[in-house]
């Protein structure tokens, strides 16, 4: 199926579902939906960083320090954040993926989804998915940090981040 017609569930400011349809027109018209966000560590407690491929609808090309992606019509966020986690590191048998936080994301360009977040450890190699991923590598916390930049800007050492993922790393870094 082309990605652009998964149907999505339709959600309001409460993350209540008030109507379905298919991703590429929530997209253009701005609806409210739902994501998943999930933080991988390996077994040495680094995080899996990865390049977003050019073909991506939202935020190609730019850098995040999370595998998930949408919620599809009907299924619950834990079902989403371990089928996206697998998929996207070209594993399988993962654990459940822990629940940390959920929030409203609002960006810039008028986009809003219902976010939750979760982390999962991995201890097998992966293998992230083509389309998905056109880089990848797995950092150290402080790594991260000084390529995020620290200052909120989603601009570290050149490394421009998807701005829903440094949200949610913004997020994480204040609990």
């Amino acid at each position: 199926m082309n990605p652009s017609e998964e149907i999505l569930d339709v959600v309001d400011e409460h993350d209540d579902v008030v109507g379905q349809a298919p991703r590429g027109e929530v997209y253009a018209r701005g609806l409210r939906h739902r994501c998943t966000f999930v933080r991988v560590r390996d077994a040495g407690g680094r995080i899996f960083v990865h390049r977003r491929t050019a073909t991506k609808l939202v935020y190609p090309s730019l850098y995040d320090m999370f595998v998930g992606g949408v919620v599809g019509a009907g299924e619950s966020y834990d079902a989403a954040a371990l089928r996206e986690a697998q998929e996207e590191l070209g594993v399988s048998g993962l654990p459940q993926p822990e629940f940390l936080t959920k929030f409203l994301y609002e960006g810039a360009d008028g986009q809003s989804w219902w976010s939750a977040v979760y982390e999962v450890r991995c201890t097998v190699p992966v293998d992230p998915q083509a389309e998905e991923v056109a880089w990848h590598a797995f950092l150290t916390d402080e790594e991260l940090a000084r390529r995020t930049g620290g200052g909120g800007d989603g601009d570290g050492d050149g490394w421009e981040w998807v701005p829903d993922g440094l949200a949610a790393y913004e997020l994480l870094a204040r609990r």
